[in-house]
């Protein structure tokens, strides 16, 4: 249907739908004429964003999926992720980092490889988009220090891009204790700064782009699956998007129902050939990688995006996590993560032709890539203690075996064309019958050798 849709495209859809699908329209309304796919009975005391949502719906009508997700999730009152500490063994769930540190060693070994392939720019900036409590960059900034001799006087920062204020606390105690402190002024786009044990700065931001521009390497990992999707359906009378509505017979309770006309949503977000019955589309992170694409062109880099996903081939993925078991998403909303997977064929064509895309590969494959087998046998041979010997054992194999996220996880990369293009060869008789270098392989996409 559409060959590209930019950055500003995408921004103004976003802001339009927000008006549109939820205004009330012919055929709207609690008993109205909206095909209904499944209800979905609410606790008998509904927190206060059910009050909120409920009382919005009746207000303006039926919300898409997307709006919904945002407001459980980023409400600046009652939001999943803003009031609630939900990453870790005792939370909703836990991520890669949190169950082995080789995780975070091996995402360190990628950043600085790139790095090096880019020439060993004089300044690095590390950027995480949506942190956690910090582990993944703890584990990233331990491999900077212990390659420090590789990095030589190379000026390394860290850049947190994070919403939640509750997690940035969390983050600025994990990575630099005491030594960080609040923005004086609330519109300061950097509002929180701070250092870490060994001098490094670190600076929190609620939004990408108000990170200074230099070379930098963006790491967003379970970042993307949080972002809201549109949900559309194939029907006889062409695609409609899926919302959210009110139970008439369940006052409490949240339902899903088909738009009776097509939305700007369904006219603008669904491919031409597309061939799923059930699409869903994450509008902000198309904006997000378009942003990223334009950052890695103007000052060269690299992003990797690790994420639960697939490459344009699912359908309903959309689904939610409590106390690490799957939960109803629109049962007692803003007491659970909400997710949906990454449809990376999606984000690949939204980064258009001005950065070279890799992947996704499965994390079992990046990870054996990058080498974790080998470090497995180092930390194997210099560990005596049984009981550690069998978490090192256990946490290998959550990560990499395929039935658990071996490969249900993925990676996906985007970089500056020029990191894979072969350097152009000096004039001159004898240096023009010399082959020109090839590039660099990109560690995790490529199998690499160990001499």
């Amino acid at each position: 249907m559409r060959l590209f849709v930019g950055v500003k495209s995408l921004q103004l859809v976003s802001r339009v739908l927000l008006q549109s699908c939820s205004s009330p329209a012919a055929g709207w309304g609690g008993t109205g004429p909206c095909d209904v796919l499944r209800r979905v009975h609410s606790s008998p005391r509904p927190p206060s964003v059910l009050k909120h949502l409920t009382a919005k719906i009746k207000a303006t009508g039926p919300i898409p999926v997307a709006e919904y997700m945002r407001e459980v999730l980023t409400n600046p009152v009652t939001g999943y992720y803003v009031k609630k500490d939900m990453l870790g063994p005792d939370a909703d769930f836990i991520t890669s980092p949190e169950i082995s540190q080789i995780f975070g060693e091996l995402v360190g070994v990628w950043i600085i490889s790139e790095w090096m392939a880019a020439g060993r720019p004089r300044s690095l900036q590390l950027v995480e988009l949506g942190p956690g409590k910090g582990s993944l960059a703890g584990d990233i900034l331990r491999v900077c220090s212990q390659l420090r001799s590789v990095l030589g006087e190379t000026l390394v920062s860290l850049h947190l891009v994070e919403v939640s204020p509750a997690l940035s606390v969390v983050q600025a105690q994990n990575l630099t204790g005491t030594c960080n402190r609040k923005a004086d002024a609330e519109d300061d786009p950097v509002y929180r700064r701070g250092r870490t044990g060994a001098g490094l700065p670190v600076s929190w931001y609620r939004r990408l782009e108000d990170v200074p521009a230099d070379f930098s390497v963006f790491v967003a990992h379970e970042f993307f699956d949080a972002l809201p999707v549109h949900k559309f359906q194939r029907t006889d009378k062409g695609w409609r998007e899926v919302m959210v509505d009110v139970d008439p017979d369940k006052p409490d309770a949240l339902r899903f129902v088909v738009s009776p006309s097509p939305t700007l949503a369904s006219s603008i977000l669904v491919q031409a050939d597309e061939r799923r019955d059930h699409v869903e589309v994450c509008a902000e992170g198309g904006v997000i990688v378009q942003q990223l694409a334009r950052r890695i062109t103007q000052d060269s880099g690299a992003a990797l995006i690790a994420d639960y996903g697939h490459d344009g081939t699912k359908m309903d993925t959309f689904r939610g996590f409590k106390e690490h078991q799957l939960h109803d998403v629109l049962s007692s909303p803003g007491s659970a993560d909400l997710t949906a997977d990454v449809d990376f064929s999606y984000l690949r064509r939204m980064a258009g032709g001005s950065v070279t895309c890799l992947g996704p590969v499965s994390q079992r494959t990046f990870l054996k890539n990058m080498g974790i087998d080998a470090r497995m046998q180092v930390l194997l041979r210099n560990c005596t203690d049984p009981s550690t010997r069998r978490q090192l054992i256990s946490s290998y194999n959550m990560l990499t075996d395929p039935a658990k996220m071996g490969h249900r996880f993925h990676f996906f990369s985007l970089l500056h064309p020029s990191r894979l293009s072969r350097p152009s060869r000096p004039a001159g008789l004898k240096l023009e019958r010399k082959r020109s270098p090839a590039p660099l392989p990109v560690a995790g996409f490529s199998e690499l050798s160990f001499s």
